[in-house]
């Protein structure tokens, strides 16, 4: 019965803390978002999923039609707004891809929007608008994020130092 119990332990503590170091993706990215407007689809993400201020991050884009194949050629803007206030802009440029990439550094903590012109988009020639709401964190916030897995684990050693003994002990009387 004490190698059931150890072995027991042994899978709890491999897969219950597991979940820590995986790098895998199994949703969307929290930063990431699409829009249909006209016959096009704008769909946008963030690496790392949630950008620190001050750090370099990706804007990820992609332009595909409805029916999911990648545009082979758009021209496309973009104005990035804080509170109400244009910061930054990309100026239109033609791209001869369905997906771009762009490096870009957030300077303030909370949302940003994001407004991405698709120009000459539209059946009469007009310029297509899509919003997006991206939020990057301070540095400070991971903290938070730390100190949840460091309570987790603590919890847990305390709890095997203070039970497993008892059960070890129990288990031999029988």
């Amino acid at each position: 019965m004490i190698k059931f119990t150890s072995a027991f332990l042994f899978v709890f503590l491999f897969f219950g803390t597991s979940f820590i170091t995986s790098d895998a993706n199994a949703h969307e990215l929290f930063n990431s978002s699409e829009l249909v407007l006209g016959d096009y689809t704008v769909q946008i993400a963030t690496l790392p999923e949630i950008p620190t201020t001050g750090e370099k991050s990706q804007i990820l884009l992609r332009v595909y039609d409805l029916e999911g194949n990648e545009v082979d050629h758009f021209v496309m803007g973009m104005r990035i707004f804080y509170k109400d206030v244009q910061i930054d802009s990309i100026p239109p440029e033609s791209y001869n891809a369905g997906h771009w990439e762009m490096d870009y550094v957030f300077e303030n903590p909370g949302n940003h929007i994001f407004r991405v012109d698709l120009y000459d988009a539209a059946k009469d020639g007009s310029t297509l608008t899509y919003t997006f709401n991206l939020s990057t964190l301070n540095p400070f916030g991971y903290i938070f994020f730390y100190s949840i897995a460091a309570g987790s684990i603590g919890l847990g050693i305390i709890f095997a130092y203070v039970y497993i003994p008892k059960i070890l002990k129990s288990k031999s009387k029988s």
